[in-house]
C-alpha cells in the first residue's frame, strides 16, 4: 500500500480518537493534530535522509503513538486496524500509568528498545515537537524535568537515527534558553 494512504488511514483515525476526548497542544488551541502530523513531519524528513528505514511503518506509529495512551483506542482496536507491529510499537510508546511516575520514562524507554529502531525514531521525533516553548503555568522545576528526561531519551535512543538524534540534541540546547526558562 502506499505511504500515502497509509498516512491518511492512521491520521484519520487518530484525529477521530484525539477530537473524541477535545485534546489540544498542551498550553495552546491548536487541535492534537498539529502535534502528531509534526511527528509524522519529522519521521518523513528522517525516512528520506536514512539509509534502511521503513518509513511506512515509522510514519503509521508515529500518527498513532498517542492513541493508546491519551484516548479511547484499545491495543486490541489498533491490532484489526493496523496489524500487530503497529499495535506493539504504540504500546511500547505508551507509559505504563499504573506504575509511579518516576518508573514510567525508564519503564517506557525499555519496552521502546525492545522494537525495531523506527519506534525508537518515533520517540526521538515526539520529544522534538514537544520541545517548543513550555505551557506559560509550568514551573522551572517541571521545565527542568522535561529538559532532564528529554536528555534522558536522547542519550537512551540516540542510535536509532542520527538525523532525529541531532535534531533532538539542537533542541535540548535551544531549550536551555534564557527565554525557555522564564
Amino acid at each position: 500500500m502506499e505511504i500515502q494512504t497509509l498516512y491518511q488511514e492512521a491520521i484519520k483515525f487518530a484525529s477521530a480518537k484525539h477530537t473524541e476526548k477535545g485534546q489540544k497542544v498542551p498550553g495552546t488551541n491548536l487541535p492534537y493534530d498539529v502535534h502528531i502530523s509534526n511527528v509524522a513531519m519529522e519521521i518523513l524528513i528522517a525516512g528520506s535522509s536514512s539509509a534502511n528505514f521503513n518509513t511506512a511503518f515509522a510514519v503509521q506509529v508515529a500518527l498513532l503513538h498517542d492513541t493508546i495512551e491519551d484516548t479511547s483506542a484499545t491495543f486490541e482496536e489498533l491490532e484489526n486496524k493496523f496489524g500487530i507491529e503497529i499495535a506493539n510499537a504504540v504500546i511500547a510508546l505508551s507509559k505504563n500509568i499504573d506504575l509511579p511516575k518516576d518508573q514510567q520514562m525508564p519503564d517506557s524507554l525499555h519496552r521502546i528498545k525492545a522494537m525495531p529502531s523506527e519506534v525508537w525514531a518515533v520517540k526521538l521525533a515526539d520529544r522534538i515537537t514537544n520541545l517548543q516553548p513550555p505551557p506559560s503555568h509550568w514551573t522551572n522545576e517541571k521545565k527542568y524535568a522535561y529538559k532532564q528526561e528529554a536528555q534522558q531519551i536522547l542519550n537512551e535512543l540516540h542510535k536509532a537515527n542520527f538525523y532525529l538524534a541531532k535534531r533532538l540534541e539542537k533542541k535540548i540546547n535551544d531549550y536551555n534558553s534564557p527565554s525557555a526558562l522564564l
